[in-house]
């Protein structure tokens, strides 16, 4: 009984700090988060094996709170275990009862919902877009499998959260793969923000759907301490076992439990000032003279430490150049026909980072014969770090930034086109500061035959927005790539490699001819110059790069000179580009076969800024395409052939001479 009392008065003070600082804050979610007062603290106190003093120490167990609006809970135990904290010059403190009144401040290491890249180290992940946690945790537990590690996991979800089909793609993973060392905690309160969840989310159903999937599940009272350790030894006593089948809790909850007069009308969000909060304060004291009857003063917690860590991998070595590594492959017969799909050049360079870096890691969606990371997976000492993530994109970038805060470099590959049902997760990843690669094939018109339902169009343009703002570390928030040749594909994929930060590259069905060769640098942030000119200047990237090549010839006929510049990278050198675009008397013209909105927007922003006068034509895909037999086809559908550039460079020039 005293174990009983103790959690339910460390539980209790927690809700009240939860109360308090929310009301300080003049926001939060102190209802939701009173709901998980006695699992976390029976986690954080008892159950997990991490060190305070070190909380993001390689052997540590982890807590992902997928129910982010929950976190004052979390931060409330933090502080009452004194776990520490960026302290300014470098340096570390503990966390004290005092930080927590900073919540939500623009100066504070709390934010509103859990971030750590704003220096609250007890996550992995930012969470608070509802349904990507478990992802997260199934990330780091198969990085804990092939690091040899026995870290435990511990996934919060909320019952209105389990709606979102991510939930689901995550726990199809679990139960496919028999991953025992991450356990799915569902918070079953009853409500969600306006009312109360539907009956598919009930307690009852929801342990069913995970019976159904092959989960060993355990329905308790969250609020029973007894119970909450009974759960969670058994989750222990089975974690990393062989043939014990993964493990659920489903725990029903009280929103806002401990003090009644928040457990009427809707306080989702709503933390009680004045009266209302002194009221429930005083309810909650009630509750802690009530429950804690039997607690003495010797009664304590004991925090397992984390196991030793082990050493880490070695250094990386040097991978072989393009054409060294098609000599291995036996495609040396390709090689000299001067051709080959950016797809291609792709997978056979992640296989060489896999064969010389140890951390890198590849996932795909069912994908990866089309990719070509199955190009790392056929690859027998490869295989254990390639990961089917199967249909299901949003678990599979999300297992991406789990693999990334368990130190791995994920390379995420699908379709260019289905990265698109993942945009969340990507941002989310790229708020969590996550080392990822994103690499999406069958990009733009080219695909041609398999019509708009398969080609990524608008995907440049969201990207590209991440490319105007500065991560936590000074760098663009996600770089984006589109090479133009097998050369250039193979040598972004090793820059990428070496970047610490987001980064997504687009690859191409077709076989494209070689434009490049192993002594051409490619550069996060640089662009080839192709052909010097001093009429206008032809701005492309990707398969673009190469109609805008035919168009030369047909330009130099209308004895027009032009530049050619292969703009792989966005964010660009913005003054070396208007240099490009002065030398040539101010005309430009940008070529994307992807809507707009992308490099004409990122062209036309550097010549804004510049101050200079130019004229800039945006050419890109002006309407929805439609299947075609070939990409040909396809550019004139669409008006981007070289015919096309070149009637466009003819009218520039004629419009600027008068």
């Amino acid at each position: 009984m005293s174990f009983e009392a103790a959690v339910h008065a460390q539980a209790i003070e927690l809700d009240r700090l939860s109360l308090e600082m929310c009301a300080e804050a003049g926001s939060g979610h102190p209802s939701s988060a009173m709901s998980l007062g006695h699992i976390v603290t029976t986690l954080m106190f008892h159950t997990m094996r991490w060190s305070p003093e070190y909380p993001a120490y390689p052997t540590s167990d982890r807590l992902i709170l997928s129910e982010g609006h929950a976190v004052p809970i979390v931060y409330a135990a933090y502080a009452r275990l004194g776990g520490t904290i960026p302290g300014g010059a470098g340096q570390s403190r503990p966390m004290t009862i005092e930080d927590l009144m900073t919540l939500r401040a623009v100066d504070s290491v709390l934010d509103g919902h859990p971030n750590p890249m704003e220096g609250f180290p007890f996550f992995d992940s930012a969470t608070g877009s509802l349904g990507q946690g478990l992802s997260t945790a199934v990330g780091l537990a198969l990085a804990a499998q092939l690091d040899g590690l026995d870290r435990r996991f511990y996934c919060i979800i909320g019952d209105g959260e389990s709606r979102e089909g991510q939930v689901a793609e995550a726990l199809d993973m679990l139960a496919e793969r028999g991953l025992n060392t991450v356990l799915p905690i569902f918070n079953c309160n009853g409500f969600g923000q306006t009312g109360r969840i539907g009956d598919p989310q009930s307690p009852e159903m929801i342990g069913r759907k995970l019976e159904a999937l092959g989960f060993t599940v355990h329905a308790i009272d969250g609020h029973n301490p007894s119970q909450i350790k009974a759960a969670l030894d058994a989750f222990v006593a089975g974690a990393g076992e062989d043939g014990s089948a993964p493990m659920a809790v489903v725990a029903t909850t009280v929103k806002g439990w401990g003090a009644p007069v928040l457990q009427s009308g809707n306080w989702h969000g709503k933390p009680p000032v004045g009266e209302t909060l002194n009221k429930a304060l005083a309810e909650l004291d009630e509750r802690r003279i009530e429950l804690t009857s039997s607690l003495v003063h010797t009664d304590a917690f004991t925090i397992q430490p984390p196991r030793e860590a082990p050493e880490r991998a070695g250094e990386t070595g040097e991978a072989p150049s393009f054409n060294e590594m098609m000599r291995r492959s036996d495609m040396e017969s390709v090689l000299h026909t001067g051709r080959l799909a950016t797809r291609k050049a792709f997978g056979l360079a992640l296989k060489a980072l896999g064969q010389v870096n140890p951390n890198v890691v590849s996932i795909d969606g069912d994908v990866s014969n089309s990719t070509f990371a199955e190009t790392f997976a056929r690859d027998a000492e490869l295989a254990p770090r390639f990961f089917e993530a199967r249909i299901a994109e949003q678990n599979m970038v999300s297992m991406g930034v789990g693999f990334s805060a368990a130190g791995k470099i994920p390379f995420v590959s699908t379709f260019a086109k289905f990265m698109t049902r993942a945009y969340d997760q990507i941002e989310m990843a790229i708020n969590s500061g996550a080392n990822i690669k994103l690499v999406g094939s069958h990009a733009g018109i080219s695909l041609a035959a398999d019509g708009p339902s398969q080609m990524s169009l608008p995907d440049i343009a969201w990207f590209r927005s991440f490319s105007t703002v500065r991560d936590h570390r000074g760098n663009p928030a996600c770089y984006v790539l589109q090479p133009s040749d097998a050369y250039a594909a193979y040598a972004l994929t090793m820059a990428m490699a070496e970047y610490d930060g987001a980064c997504y590259m687009r690859t191409l069905r077709p076989e494209t001819e070689f434009l490049y060769s192993d002594n051409d640098v490619f550069n996060l942030g640089g662009f080839q110059v192709l052909s010097e000119g001093r009429d206008v200047l032809l701005v492309a990237a990707g398969y673009m790069v190469h109609e805008a090549n035919k168009a030369l010839d047909k330009l130099d006929g209308q004895g027009i000179s032009a530049t050619l510049v292969d703009l792989y990278s966005l964010p660009f050198d913005g003054d070396a580009l208007c240099d490009l675009a002065q030398a040539n008397n101010g005309y430009v013209i940008s070529l994307e076969d992807n809507y707009g909105g992308s490099i004409g927007s990122a062209v036309a922003d550097a010549l804004t800024e510049s101050g200079d006068a130019f004229s800039l034509k945006q050419m890109h895909v002006a309407r929805i395409p439609k299947s075609a037999r070939t990409p040909e086809q396809e550019l004139a559908y669409c008006g981007l052939t070289a015919d096309d550039i070149t009637s466009a460079c003819l009218h520039l020039l004629e419009v600027g001479a008068v």
